[in-house]
């Protein structure tokens, strides 16, 4: 292996197997979840995070709305903290709050704001004996994501897969959670078979600004994905709703574009129009989903559960796409692995 960017390699490779242990864990765990979810009686329900956790909470929010019929949704934790009169109501609210190294500053202190509100806490990190795993009501650790490199990777979707099967817990879908477990294998395929294809386009100097496009519950998963962009190669890099990028932000394609679209089922045809309209207006495309794209899951999974197989290519983009530009993946630039205020 490599030596530069040697640990982000290996953390997206190793997703699969991380995503098979965090599950166990997650379904030993499913009684008092589901017991403490319910004894809660909650009105509503608020994910929160910092940078990449916050773009999972994005995520995970519009999930869990669509599975429970809980209100639900992703705020940053120092909204939670320095703004809590228009972050959330005094009412039956769960905090969902979410972190890999269960140390930064500001999702510390939104946990600890919102319990002296009364609230409830439910909190998932990656380590154990950190703070955050002291201030909810229940803690979850999934040590299967810790990581080496700064930027996220086998955090994120380890993490994002176990809010899934909490929200699948939550809405009594055990149907669902019995489909989480499907999920490592295809990620497995999808790492070799498309690993090449990720190197292509991102070694390709003639591409110089990246578009990620998501919607519903795909949106955040957008965000995260221009991130990994920014983050590991310095790139011009934006995350848009699909049908919203014709609103504007189109003005903006070039030859140069590579617009990155995670296209669901449900609304394919309307996501898949957008995708060729701008390909018509001079754009390079990499369409992403179950159905026939340029990286096809071909899962078998339903469109709720499977949604963390958008994450592992648009990864190994970023990845090849740092390489290519003489960067470092494992040591962004200006970045610290942890904030600390």
């Amino acid at each position: 292996m490599q030596n530069t960017g040697q640990y982000t390699q290996h953390e997206i490779l190793t997703q699969p197997e991380a995503w098979a242990v965090t599950l166990a864990s997650i379904r030993a765990q499913v009684d008092t979840l589901r017991d403490f979810y319910r004894a809660g009686q909650y009105q509503s329900a608020i994910f929160t995070g910092c940078g990449s956790t916050f773009y999972l909470s994005l995520a995970a929010s519009a999930l869990f709305q669509e599975l429970t019929g809980t209100p639900a949704r992703g705020l940053p934790a120092s909204e939670i903290w320095l703004y809590s009169r228009s972050a959330y109501a005094q009412r039956r609210t769960l905090l969902i709050a979410v972190g890999r190294s269960g140390e930064t500053t500001e999702t510390l202190r939104a946990c600890q704001a919102f319990r002296a509100n009364g609230g409830d806490v439910l909190t998932l990190s990656c380590y154990p004996d950190r703070p955050m795993t002291t201030l909810g009501d229940v803690n979850l650790v999934l040590p299967a994501g810790q990581e080496s490199s700064i930027a996220q990777t086998r955090a994120f979707t380890s993490l994002y897969l176990a809010t899934t099967a909490l929200a699948a817990i939550c809405a009594g879908r055990d149907d669902m959670l019995e489909e989480l477990t499907r999920l490592p294998e295809v990620g497995r395929r999808l790492l070799a078979e498309y690993s090449d294809l990720a190197r292509q386009l991102g070694s390709d100097a003639n591409l110089d600004r990246f578009y990620f496009l998501g919607s519903g519950p795909r949106y955040g998963l957008a965000c995260e994905l221009s991130l990994k962009m920014k983050e590991m190669s310095l790139s011009h890099s934006e995350p848009f709703h699909f049908l919203e990028f014709r609103h504007g932000p189109k003005s903006m394609l070039t030859p140069s574009t590579l617009l990155v679209g995670l296209v669901s089922e449900i609304n394919r045809s309307h996501e898949i129009s957008v995708l060729e309209e701008m390909r018509a207006r001079g754009a390079r495309l990499l369409a992403i989903g179950e159905g026939e794209s340029d990286v096809t899951f071909a899962s078998g999974v339903s469109e709720a559960a499977r949604s963390v197989l958008y994450l592992p290519v648009g990864q190994l983009l970023a990845f090849e796409r740092s390489l290519a530009k003489g960067l470092d993946p494992d040591r962004p630039n200006n970045l610290d692995a942890v904030v600390k205020l």
